[in-house]
């Protein structure tokens, strides 16, 4: 089995430490480097070419959106509070690939560095919604038109996108529109093709901010 090769982000020594000690505890993670900054962490992603980078939100120099933004190609779980939940929101749209609590637990930071490694964008779908919750509400700044693209969605399509943004799993979907799972994963493939979007993640904020669902909607299950 191939190790997951993490690179941690952070401007703390000892946040770099015990994540560190976390996830070198595990036998399927490696971490390959730490940087103290968006610059090292841009150059040393580069250099090491790790799985994940686990990428603290606010750091000196080049914060964690700019440093997320400049590593299209890397995927990046994003370590946050909700006092600063504008810059997560930056984040996603700069192509983050999750996002996890500063406050989480070491199994919740396990599970989320394996979970972004495998490709699957977003996390605990409750942990979603309470996000969505908090800064949907006021998203900064306009999105880029895609109302062209949305016209390219089937009818079924646009139901999946709408649930996405709801904070469904791919398994609460299928229960709700009677498919099974690999329908759902099918119908999430063609819309992130169709939208031109990297990952579920980019898809619940595009939902949120072209108006497919309120932000209310999210906690109304």
């Amino acid at each position: 089995m191939t190790a997951i090769r993490v690179l941690l982000v952070d401007d703390q020594a000892l946040m770099r430490g015990g994540f560190r000690m976390i996830l070198e505890a595990q036998p399927d993670i490696t971490v390959v480097g730490e940087a103290g900054d968006g610059l090292e962490a841009v150059e040393e992603a580069q250099r090491l070419s790790p799985d994940v980078v686990v990428m603290d939100i606010r750091m000196p120099r080049c914060d964690g959106v700019e440093a997320t933004r400049r590593l299209p190609r890397h995927r990046v779980l994003i370590l946050t509070t909700f006092h600063h939940d504008e810059y997560v929101v930056e984040a996603l749209r700069a192509g983050a690939s999750g996002f996890l609590l500063k406050d989480a637990t070491p199994e919740e930071l396990v599970n989320a560095v394996r979970v972004v490694a495998a490709g699957d964008a977003l996390l605990a779908p409750s942990v979603t919604r309470q996000l969505l919750r908090h800064v949907v509400a006021r998203l900064p700044g306009p999105a880029p038109p895609r109302d062209a693209a949305l016209g390219e969605l089937t009818e079924r399509e646009l139901e999946v996108l709408r649930l996405l943004a709801r904070g469904l799993s791919n398994a609460e979907i299928a229960a709700s529109l009677s498919v099974t799972d690999a329908t759902v994963k099918t119908h999430v493939s063609h819309v992130l093709d169709k939208l031109g979007l990297r990952d579920r993640v980019q898809a619940v904020v595009l939902a949120y901010e072209l108006g497919l669902v309120n932000p209310g909607i999210a906690e109304q299950r």
